[in-house]
C-alpha cells in the first residue's frame, strides 16, 4: 500500500500494519514458544522491513498476549499483576516496577483495560508498504514519529473532526498502546488515535527519538485522504520538512 501522508511527514521508519489473520504468513518472524520477550521488539522490526507473527504461544510474556488481544492472561502472573507494577510482593516473587504507587491502584489500572480476544489464530505486524489492500485489510496502523512529525499526526487526526481531543495519550503497557486500546478505540463511532510508547520497560527497544502514534485502518484511511490540501502542503510544514 502506497501512502501520501507517509510521504508527507517523511517518516524514517515504515508504517507497520497490524493484521488479525488464521493464515500465517511464511518467512516471518515469530518468538520460540515458551520464550520470554516483548512485543515491541519485533514491531521495531516490523518497522524496519521485517514481518512478524505471533499467536497465543509465541507472546513472549502473559502482558503481551493482554497487549495484542488473546485475551486477559494477567492471573498467570506470579505474584499477582496488581504487586507486579507497584510494589513487588517481596522475596521469590518479581521484583515490583514501581509504576503505580499501590497494588490497589494498580489493580484498579488492569480492571479497566478493554480486554479483547480476537476470534483469528495469528496477529501480524507487517510493513505498510508490503500490504494488498485488495486482498488484507489491517486493523491498525502503528508509525513510529519524531515530535515534528508526531506534531502534524495530532494536527491531522483533528483536522476533519468537530472535536479537538482525538488523540490521547493513556498510562499503558507498549503493547497496549499499538494494539489492545487502538483496537478497542476502532470499535466507536468517533475513534481516536493512540499515543504510545511511553512505557519504561519498552523504550530501550525504541528509537530515541520516537514515540508511536496508533489508529484504526478506517481512521488512518480518513488521514491519508485528508492530507492533500491540509497543512502539510502550506509553507510552515514546509519548513519543518525540511529538517527532518
Amino acid at each position: 500500500m502506497n501512502s501520501q501522508l507517509v510521504e508527507k511527514l517523511k517518516l524514517k521508519y515504515s508504517p507497520v500494519a497490524i493484521l488479525f489473520s488464521n493464515e500465517k504468513p511464511k518467512e516471518a518472524m515469530q518468538f520460540q514458544e515458551g520464550k520470554r520477550a516483548c512485543v515491541i521488539a519485533l514491531l521495531t522490526a516490523a518497522t524496519k522491513g521485517k514481518t512478524a507473527v505471533f499467536d497465543r504461544k509465541t507472546a513472549g510474556c502473559v502482558g503481551g498476549m493482554a497487549g495484542i488481544c488473546f485475551g486477559n492472561q494477567y492471573h498467570l502472573m506470579p505474584g499477582g499483576i496488581d504487586y507486579f507494577l507497584s510494589t513487588g510482593r517481596g522475596e521469590g516473587y518479581p521484583a515490583g516496577e514501581g509504576y503505580i504507587k499501590t497494588p490497589e491502584l494498580a489493580k484498579a489500572f488492569v480492571d479497566s483495560l478493554p480486554y479483547t480476544d480476537i476470534e483469528a489464530e495469528y496477529v501480524i505486524f507487517k510493513p505498510l508498504k508490503d500490504v494488498d489492500c485488495a486482498a488484507e485489510k489491517p486493523a491498525l496502523v502503528c508509525m513510529y514519529a519524531n515530535p515534528d512529525q508526531l506534531s502534524a499526526l495530532v494536527v491531522l487526526a483533528n483536522y476533519n473532526r468537530e472535536t479537538n481531543d482525538n488523540v490521547v495519550i493513556p498510562f499503558a503497557a507498549g503493547c497496549q498502546s499499538i494494539c489492545l486500546l487502538p483496537y478497542a478505540q476502532g470499535k466507536k463511532s468517533l475513534p481516536k488515535a493512540v499515543i504510545g510508547m511511553t512505557d519504561i520497560t519498552a523504550r530501550p527497544i525504541v528509537p530515541a527519538e520516537t514515540l508511536s502514534f496508533t489508529v484504526p485502518f478506517e481512521m488512518f484511511q480518513e488521514m491519508e485522504k485528508n492530507s492533500a490540501g491540509s497543512f502539510l502542503d502550506k509553507e510552515d510544514w514546509g519548513k519543518i520538512a525540511k529538517r527532518i
